[in-house]
């Protein structure tokens, strides 16, 4: 902690003194180390030196930064140099109203750390922006190594319960997850509960505080139980399997010593034959030698030969013998061998009967669960008609707390008044004490009969509502009604009590300031929730005017298409108005060749004269020309031949002209059509993004 705090002093240009007494007063042993600083008001710099130096921080275990009032900036700047760290495992960040850029930079911690096993991120905002979360969510799905999330307090809706629940499908680390206290409700207890289908790891899951039917907080304690009995399934399997894999290990070992063992002697008595050969040869040697000489030693070696001879017959035989029971330690051993993977396989077929027993029993759940969400959806579509009733019976609750309330106030008043007489003289107290005493009893009973009177026409319309819900509310209702029987009674026993002596009165006096100091700590919670809306209210203000400000953007890019629409058009009529004059002067061309045309074939048909005057020019023109070798009357029908041919090439061009203005116009009015369409399709996608803008905008102020 020393270099940590060396670090820091030389990394910041104006380090916190309460930082530095922080890093001074922490001096665990190394792997240890706790960086505790919970409650301190920390600066963007920092933020910046301490996400510089924890890469580094071999030491450091648990780091505690719980209502430092981090700010997007500084938490990035330390959420970034956690994601080197490797020895830290418990990150506390409560109470630092963490939002969008905090989500992103949690989510990329949990993909990059490999170290962290808790992270406690209680009193914070993840929940309520929805990109932010999802990419938290999405980190705690790649994320294998995390065992403990706290998310209480975080204006987590059921938008965000769906992506933790599909972050929970992917996951196979997280132990225990704790949503208190946020705005789950039903569609997102739904999803978690179908998320623990999959979900196997997950042994704890706190609910409580999120609108969260009963059926639904029982099916997902049934699947924790589930859980937890499979975890203990097979941890107790592991250990069967690490005991047995234990004791196999010692029986080889053993095994292997004994097998060692004999390999020693073995070698032991080969050496000695060994060495007893070398002797006796030798022996035999020098007996060689004096053979001619000692006939006698040579019986007496002959003797000892033999001897030998025998000794060597029976350590042989001890050699077969240490073999035989080398084979039948094998054998035993293989029979172990063969009786221990037997008594795995049986471990191993109850493990699966048990996996289909609980299979079963969760088809069996699961099929009462679906029965059950089906007659939960009948009720709560009979509810939505009777919400309205509860919600103004709730507001006369509430009228008649505050009242209740402040009549314990006054009567907090009158009881400090009476023991300010009561010490100033004892006779006076005691009969001020009875007259006080009778007048709180008799108002205290009249308005306990007025709100007993309200109180159980309350109770029996929320009994009939109940009732028609679920058994468990029902049972629930009957408990409160004990529970109201007892309150009955305990202030039968309060009145009879009030008769007693002053030691009694001191009593329920005290009595009295404890639930006084209970009704001020309601009111700073009122204050604090009332706080709490004031931020939701201004967060909706800014996120209306962004969606404000997104609205006239994309106006002005619906404008600017429209007007670029509009040249278009225009370019196009433009072409297509220069194309249709073209056209026209064509067809007024062709319709004057088709004026001549016709002249030519009245004249060639009514005027003989003409005719015949054609004929005269053409069979002079014929004689004129030396090299026409023709006769006059093929001359004259080859030339009305060709004029009949030119008249009619004119008449199919000028068909033709007359197609391709049809085709022309065609086209025209086809891109006449589709202009218009695609104007209408621009028309009603601008009225469908603006009705979508308008009811996201809605369902997001309705949510809030």
């Amino acid at each position: 902690m020393e270099e940590l705090r060396r670090g820091y002093a030389r990394l910041c240009a104006a380090p916190q003194e309460a930082v530095l007494r922080r890093l001074r007063g922490s001096g665990e042993a190394p792997g240890r180390a706790r960086l505790d600083l919970a409650e301190q008001s920390l600066s963007l710099e920092t933020c910046g030196a301490l996400g510089r130096l924890l890469p580094a921080a071999a030491h450091l275990a648990e780091v505690a930064l719980g209502d430092c009032g981090l700010s997007e900036d500084g938490v990035k700047l330390l959420l970034h140099g956690l994601c080197a760290n490797t020895t830290v495992t418990t990150l506390d960040l409560k109470g630092n109203n963490l939002r969008a850029t905090g989500a992103e930079a949690l989510g990329k911690l949990l993909r990059q750390n490999k170290s962290i096993r808790s992270l406690i991120l209680e009193w914070n905002s993840l929940g309520v922006w929805e990109e932010g979360f999802s990419f938290f969510c999405q980190g705690l799905g790649a994320n294998n190594f995390l065992q403990r999330l706290d998310l209480r307090n975080n204006q987590i809706n059921h938008h965000g319960a769906g992506e933790l629940a599909v972050a929970l499908k992917r996951n196979a680390s997280l132990q225990e997850l704790d949503l208190r206290w946020n705005n789950i409700g039903l569609l997102g207890g739904r999803a978690l509960l179908n998320c623990l289908q999959s979900n196997k790891t997950l042994k704890k899951l706190e609910l409580a505080g999120n609108n969260v039917p009963s059926d639904i907080l029982k099916a997902v304690e049934q699947a924790m139980d589930h859980n937890r009995d499979r975890q203990t399934i097979l941890s107790e399997t592991q250990n069967r399997t690490s005991v047995l894999s234990k004791e196999i290990l010692n029986l080889k070992d053993e095994k292997a010593k004994q097998f060692l063992d004999l390999m020693d002697t073995i070698d032991k008595q080969r050496e000695e034959i060994a060495r007893s050969g070398r002797v006796s040869a030798g022996r035999v040697s020098q007996l060689q030698e004096a053979l001619n000489e000692q006939h006698s030693i040579m019986n007496s070696l002959k003797a000892k030969l033999q001897m030998t001879e025998a000794a060597l017959a029976l350590s042989e035989q001890k050699v077969h013998n240490l073999g035989e029971l080398l084979s039948a330690a094998k054998q035993e051993q293989a029979n172990m061998a063969e009786r221990h993977f037997a008594e795995l396989q049986q471990q191993k077929q109850e493990g699966a009967d048990r996996e289909d027993k609980l299979f079963r029993d969760l088809s069996a759940s699961n099929e009462k669960n679906l029965f059950l969400r089906n007659q939960v959806d009948e009720l709560e579509k009979k509810c939505k008609v009777q919400q309205d009733q509860l919600f103004q019976l709730k507001q006369d609750l509430t009228n008649t707390t505050a009242e209740l309330k402040l009549r314990a106030v006054q009567a907090e008043e009158r009881l400090e008044m009476e023991k300010r007489r009561f010490k100033q003289s004892l006779e006076d107290v005691e009969s001020l004490r009875l007259k006080e005493v009778d007048h709180l009893t008799q108002h205290m009973e009249t308005s306990e009969r007025s709100m007993q009177d309200r109180v159980q026409r309350l109770e029996a319309i929320r009994i009939a509502l109940e009732e028609e819900l679920s058994q468990v509310k029902a049972a629930a209702l009957t408990e409160r009604g004990h529970a109201e029987e007892e309150l009955i009674k305990v202030r039968t026993q309060a009145r009879l009590d009030e008769q007693q002596r002053l030691e009694h009165l001191e009593e329920k006096l005290r009595l009295m300031t404890e639930a006084r100091d209970e009704a001020q700590n309601c009111c700073l919670k009122q204050k604090q929730m009332v706080s709490e809306a004031q931020v939701k209210a201004n967060q909706l203000s800014l996120h209306a005017d962004g969606l404000r400000r997104r609205i006239e953007e994309l106006q002005q890019d619906l404008n600017g298409k429209e007007q670029e629409k509009v040249t278009e058009v225009n370019k196009v009529k433009v072409e297509l108005q220069e194309q249709i004059g073209h056209l026209q002067a064509e067809r007024t061309a062709q319709e004057g060749l088709r004026e001549k045309i016709a002249a030519l074939e009245r004249q060639l048909k009514g005027d003989g004269s003409f005719r015949a005057f054609q004929v005269g020019f053409l069979s002079s023109f014929c004689r004129d020309r030396d090299r026409n070798k023709l006769s006059k009357a093929s001359l004259q029908a080859k030339c009305l031949d060709f004029l009949y041919v030119l008249s009619s090439n004119h008449r199919e061009a000028l068909l033709d002209k007359e197609g391709e203005i049809s085709v022309l116009m065609e086209k025209l009015r086809m891109k006449e059509a589709d202009i218009s369409r695609m104007r209408e399709e621009e028309a009603q996608r601008a009225s469908i993004l603006q009705n979508a803008i308008m009811a996201y905008v809605q369902g997001s102020s309705l949510r809030k």
